[in-house]
C-alpha cells in the first residue's frame, strides 16, 4: 500500500531509538514541570524544586538525566549550576505535548480538524 506513495519514508532507526528515548524521558510529570519552567528561563535546582513541588535531590536527579538527553544545559557560577532548556525544539517537543494533553482532556478536535 504505502508503496504506491511516491514521497513515503520510514524514519532511520538511530532516529527512532533516540525520539523513544526522549519521550521516555518526558514520561515523568517532574520533568515535565521542570523543562517547562526551564523554557521560561534560566533556574536553580532549588528553584526548579519549588516550582515542581519535588525534593532539590529528585529534581537534580532527574536534571542529570534530561542533561545527558541533550534536553537541558547547566551553566555553572562558582558552587551554583543554572540550568536551561537546551533549544527550541525542547518547547516545541513541549508545546505540542501540552496542546495534545489538553485538547484530549477537553475532547475537542485536533488543530488539523479546524476549518478555516
Amino acid at each position: 500500500m504505502h508503496n504506491s506513495l511516491p514521497d513515503f519514508e520510514m524514519p532511520h532507526e538511530e532516529q527512532v531509538h533516540l525520539a523513544a528515548e526522549t519521550f521516555r524521558l518526558l514520561a515523568d510529570p517532574t520533568r515535565i514541570k521542570v523543562l517547562w519552567a526551564l523554557l521560561q528561563g534560566e533556574s536553580s535546582v532549588a528553584c526548579l524544586a519549588d516550582l515542581a513541588g519535588a525534593a532539590p535531590t529528585a529534581v537534580s536527579q532527574h536534571l542529570a538525566k534530561l542533561r545527558l538527553a541533550g534536553l537541558v544545559k547547566g551553566r555553572r557560577e562558582g558552587t551554583f549550576v543554572y540550568y536551561s532548556a537546551a533549544d527550541e525544539h525542547v518547547r516545541g517537543l513541549l508545546r505540542q505535548a501540552l496542546f495534545h494533553a489538553d485538547h484530549v482532556d477537553r475532547g475537542q478536535p485536533d488543530a488539523n480538524s479546524y476549518s478555516h
